[in-house]
């Protein structure tokens, strides 16, 4: 069974399939075999970069698809060690049950409260049904300055969901590389690539919580748990 992580927000432009590919890439680079999977299909901002990657022959290759629906996703990743979801900048009557069906589910947040207040009612949402909180997680990308994230962590204090210590500032680097299919700790500047780097090597840890909290506490499998 593979360890699945989501990422999911009630917006666009917060950050979710940058940390999608992110985390990608990262783990392509560690030879785990995962499968990104793109269930927007909207924008499918994703596949369009795994073309980019593909089209400039950048190691490692990226295994992405394009799913209409969560279960086709979970039979295609049912013998790969990890699956990443990157849903729609919105939430659907899907989001609930990819969210059951997750490991970790992954919530990437700008630091204004025109970002903050969806992002904990969504959270809000899926813990009321049912979702242990401590699956669900908060990113801060977009930073702009020390004072604005500080901020924001305050906000977030007062709410209980965990939230990364390490966070991605907003710059164009970043941008320019995911343009040409990079991911952000595959920037030409090593410093952001540091800064990155320990954005996902935090989200790899909390996956290993999540996956040793749910062998701690074994639950009944329900028909929504079934791919």
């Amino acid at each position: 069974m593979p360890v699945v992580v989501s990422f999911v927000s009630q917006k666009g432009g917060v950050g979710k399939s940058t940390l999608a590919r992110a985390l990608a890439a990262v783990a392509g680079h560690g030879g785990v075999r995962l499968l990104l999977a793109d269930l927007d299909p909207q924008q499918r901002t994703v596949s369009k970069w795994q073309k980019l990657r593909a089209q400039n022959a950048l190691a490692p290759a990226i295994e992405v698809k394009a799913f209409r629906t969560i279960d086709d996703a979970f039979a295609a990743g049912a013998k790969r060690d990890l699956v990443i979801l990157d849903t729609p900048g919105s939430v659907t009557r899907a989001t609930l049950d990819i969210a059951r069906k997750s490991h970790l589910v992954v919530q990437p947040t700008g630091p204004s409260l025109d970002d903050l207040e969806p992002a904990v009612l969504l959270f809000h949402e899926l813990a009321d049904a049912g979702i242990p909180r401590e699956r669900l997680l908060l990113v801060l990308c977009r930073t702009a300055t020390k004072g604005e994230e500080a901020e924001a962590r305050r906000y977030i204090a007062q709410t209980g969901y965990a939230v990364l210590r390490s966070s991605i500032p907003e710059r164009a680097v970043y941008r320019a590389a995911q343009n040409r299919g990079l991911g952000l700790t595959e920037t030409n500047e090593r410093a952001l690539n540091q800064r990155a780097d320990m954005v996902i090597a935090e989200l790899l840890a909390r996956v290993n919580d999540a996956i040793a909290a749910m062998k701690r506490k074994p639950r009944k499998m329900g028909k929504e748990d079934v791919a």
